[in-house]
C-alpha cells in the first residue's frame, strides 16, 4: 500500500506531509493511522523540538472520506478522529501547520488541534456538514474554544465558503499571508521554536490548550457517538450521496 503521509526531520524540525491529493487528503482509516504513527514517532524523538504539518494538492485536507463513510459506516471512524485530535492537542511538541489553499469541515477540526497555523491568503474554507446532514461535533471541541462565538454560530450553521482573511480574524488561522511569503512566515515561527527549551515548550502548551484538551476529555466520547449516529442516519446517507454524484440534496430549496 503506496504511503500517503510522510515523515522527514531536519534542523530539529519533524515535518509531516499529507500526500493523499487524490480525495483531497480525507481523513480516511489509512491517512488517520499513518499521521497518528508519525506523530507519535516525532513526539519520542529527542532531537525533534517542533512538528510542521504541511500537504500537497490544492487541498489542506476535505475532512472525513466520505465514500468511505458511506461504504463502511464511522463508527470506528468517529473514534480514530477524537484520537487523532487528542494526540496533536497532547503531543508535547508544538504542531505547525501550513496551508496552501483550502480547508474543509474535519480539516478545520485539525487546524483547531493545531499550535499555530500558517496559511496563504488565498485559501478558503468551510464548515460543510449542516449541509450533508451532519454537524460539526467533533470538531467543535478543538475549535469553539479558539473561533469567536458569533462567527462560529454563522459559519457553524450556514456551511458558508470564507476567505484566509476571514478565517484569521475569528480564530482559525494565527496569520495569513500572501502564497510566495508563505514559507518564510511559517520559518519565522519555526525559528522562534528552534530557539525554546523543550521543557518550556512542553509546559507552555500544556497552558494554551487546556481548554482543548479538557473538552476533549470530557466530550470527546459523546461527540464521537453522536457524530457516528448522523453519518448513519437517512439525511446524511441522502447529503453524502447527493455530494459523490453532485447534485443538489433532496432537501435543497
Amino acid at each position: 500500500m503506496t504511503e500517503v503521509v510522510h515523515l522527514t526531520v531536519e534542523r530539529g524540525v519533524a515535518t509531516v506531509t499529507l500526500d493523499s491529493p487524490r480525495n483531497r487528503n480525507a481523513l480516511s482509516r489509512q491517512l488517520v493511522e499513518e499521521l497518528s504513527a508519525h506523530l507519535e514517532a516525532a513526539g519520542s524523538d529527542d532531537d525533534v523540538r517542533a512538528v510542521l504539518l504541511t500537504h500537497t494538492g490544492p487541498v489542506f485536507c476535505a475532512g472525513a472520506d466520505l465514500s468511505e463513510a458511506a461504504a463502511e459506516g464511522m463508527e470506528a471512524g468517529t473514534r480514530r478522529m477524537i484520537d487523532l485530535f487528542t494526540l496533536v492537542v497532547e503531543l508535547p511538541k508544538p504542531v505547525v501547520c501550513r496551508v496552501a489553499g483550502k480547508a474543509r469541515a474535519g480539516g478545520l477540526g485539525l487546524l483547531g488541534a493545531c499550535d499555530v497555523v500558517v496559511a496563504d491568503d488565498g485559501g478558503d474554507y468551510a464548515f460543510t456538514e449542516a449541509r450533508l446532514g451532519l454537524a460539526p461535533a467533533m470538531i467543535s471541541l478543538t475549535l469553539l474554544p479558539r473561533l469567536d462565538g458569533r462567527a462560529a454560530g454563522r459559519y457553524f450553521i450556514t456551511g458558508e465558503t470564507f476567505g484566509a482573511m476571514e478565517a484569521e480574524r475569528i480564530g482559525l488561522l494565527t496569520r495569513a499571508v500572501p502564497l510566495p511569503q508563505l514559507d518564510d512566515a511559517v520559518e519565522t515561527v519555526l525559528d522562534g521554536l528552534r530557539a525554546a527549551s523543550p521543557q518550556g515548550l512542553a509546559e507552555s502548551k500544556r497552558l494554551v490548550t487546556e481548554p482543548v484538551r479538557r473538552l476533549l476529555a470530557e466530550r470527546g466520547d459523546e461527540m464521537a457517538t453522536l457524530s457516528a449516529k448522523l453519518f448513519s442516519s437517512p439525511e446524511a446517507r441522502e447529503g453524502m450521496s447527493a455530494f459523490l454524484q453532485k447534485r443538489p440534496p433532496a432537501w435543497a430549496v
